[in-house]
């Protein structure tokens, strides 16, 4: 397994490709569509879970980890995407939701029938009505407890209600845990991706966090390496291709977690350069960019890493954040500008990019007017923490168009016609008006669009060794503006300048073109012999020969 030349292509596949026409998005589509994704020169195939489930988290509240939500397909399904995939030179990764299982588990349903075999594979604490063990708060808001009165108990569900935490303390959880992993590699899947993993260690005491919302107490827990450890050494899956989804983590734990020394994971997913944007750090209060941090992050990230042999999994966006070309760039004036220079930025950076579907494309956030638009349970919560807690309809609303997941949950635009191309019925959620002129048929037809410059990265980072393996040196610091680093290996140099504005910015030091040649460019950039100043969300990449 070559990860460090790797680059992964993830899909929601609820939103990908309809192929029975009943507006969701299914595993046929994606075997439709495996050449598209194969001229990406992508080599794995990482999908969000299409388990069986109620739906309520859009699949990551899993009722059963061994079939397929009929919605989405069969087993056989399954088993066809794989072979047809690896027929392509790309292998499949699952996404692993084991923190938690929807309520409708069978091993939950036994919890609340009394079972104690069962009620031990969850967290439940005694304890009286109104009266929580802890007051720890939920990702999705409100309360992190549930009580359930015939038992005279309260469950743990650090999400949605209907996601209850399993009890990792329990050697019998985790071996059903590692059966999972085991099936599935029997059917051949390549990889795993291991959703908010650094959770799954809980304190041996429960306390209130008077400070927080008890995240302090879970993240990156006191047993989290351990259980890791163990997963990986019991499934054999140390050779494969893993990703852990790190919730509010730190530098040092995904060192650890990435370092192959540690034999727990390939590398790691943080998020804390999606948090600059942030106001007071919190996700539902709207401010620009802080361009400064964001650099600073990237940098103190990426020197670690690669000092101490941690590696990262380099991406902008996802299932669960708003579009990047929306948040960071300008999907008007600039968007095709834009969305190029967001991309150079991290895939010639050290780690393994991620391309999440439509963002080879430049899709943009939905814009939705009403809150009858939204399907994401968490948007839908917020919306109405956010009008109690004194905002209008419309700031509420505001709020939203910039951070809620459904965003990135729009359907894939696949050409021009009725419904992007995506299904011939409605679909299950709306797709904003822009598919007219963002699509993959227009963009294949461009040799200057978002799809073919993504198609160029990829190959520039198979191409060139120096790519995986060169060391990092930012450069630039004290411009805020200017995302700028250098890359070397074995006398091979690459030069990678961004402009992250939408305003031209005058280098404080001039580059000197000599001996370099230009690999790429987002304004068609010709041979020049140096460069004096970057236009509006200009991207240049320069090889030194």
């Amino acid at each position: 397994m070559d990860f460090k030349s790797s680059v992964i292509y993830q899909i929601y596949p609820k939103s990908f490709c309809d192929s029975n026409g009943d507006g969701i998005g299914d595993i046929r589509g994606i075997i439709q569509k495996l050449d598209y994704i194969q001229s990406l020169g992508v080599d794995y195939i990482w999908s969000t879970p299409f388990f069986a489930s109620p739906l309520r988290d859009n699949g990551y509240d899993v009722e059963d980890y061994r079939k397929i939500h009929p919605l989405f397909g069969t087993m056989e399904d399954v088993e066809e995407l794989i072979e047809k995939a690896q027929e392509r030179g790309m292998g499949l990764m699952l996404d692993m939701v084991f923190n938690h299982t929807s309520t409708r588990h069978e091993w939950f349903q036994k919890a609340l029938a009394g079972d104690q075999k069962y009620m031990d594979y969850y967290i439940f604490k005694d304890g009286e009505p109104g009266e929580p063990p802890t007051n720890w708060q939920s990702k999705f808001g409100g309360p992190a407890w549930e009580y359930v009165p015939y038992l005279k108990k309260w469950y743990l569900h650090l999400f949605d209600v209907s996601q209850a935490d399993l009890n990792w303390k329990n050697p019998a959880v985790r071996e059903e845990l590692k059966n999972v992993i085991r099936f599935w590699k029997e059917k051949g899947v390549k990889g795993f991706r291991f959703d908010v993993v650094n959770l799954i260690s809980k304190p041996d005491v429960f306390e209130d966090d008077p400070a927080g919302d008890g995240r302090r107490f879970y993240s990156d827990g006191p047993q989290v390496h351990e259980y890791l450890k163990e997963l990986t050494a019991d499934t054999g899956i140390g050779d494969m291709i893993t990703v852990g989804e790190m919730s509010s983590t730190s530098l040092e734990h995904c060192i650890r977690y990435s370092n192959p020394a540690e034999k727990e994971l390939t590398m790691c997913f943080n998020f804390h350069h999606l948090k600059v944007d942030y106001k007071d750090g919190n996700k539902w209060e709207l401010a620009g960019p802080d361009y400064h941090n964001l650099k600073t992050l990237f940098e103190t990230w990426q020197t670690q890493m690669e000092q101490q042999h941690g590696w990262n999994a380099l991406f902008w966006c996802n299932h669960d954040q708003p579009r990047i070309v929306s948040r960071l760039g300008d999907d008007k004036k600039y968007w095709k500008e834009s969305a190029k220079m967001l991309a150079t930025c991290i895939h010639l950076l050290r780690g393994t990019p991620y391309i999440y579907q439509g963002e080879e494309l430049g899709m943009a956030n939905a814009g939705y007017q009403s809150i009858d638009e939204y399907r994401d349970v968490e948007s839908i919560h917020y919306y109405q923490i956010l009008m109690q807690s004194g905002k209008t309809q419309e700031e509420a609303l505001e709020i939203l168009r910039a951070r809620s997941r459904d965003n990135s949950r729009t359907p894939m635009q696949w050409n021009s016609g009725k419904y992007a191309g995506f299904s011939k019925k409605q679909p299950w959620i709306g797709i904003p008006g822009n598919y007219k002129y963002i699509n993959a048929e227009a963009q294949e037809q461009d040799t200057d669009s978002i799809l073919h410059y993504y198609r160029k990265l990829v190959a520039l980072r198979k191409q060139y060794r120096v790519v995986q393996d060169g060391t990092v040196e930012f450069l630039y610091q004290e411009q805020a503006e200017v995302f700028a680093y250098r890359r070397v290996w074995e006398g091979q140099e690459l030069l990678v300048l961004n402009n992250l504005s939408g305003r031209e910015v005058v280098l404080q030091e001039a580059v000197s073109g000599t001996g370099y040649q230009c690999l790429l460019g987002n304004y068609r950039q010709e041979e020049v012999e140096g460069l004096e100043v970057l236009r509006p969300y200009e991207s240049v990449v320069w090889m030194k020969m």
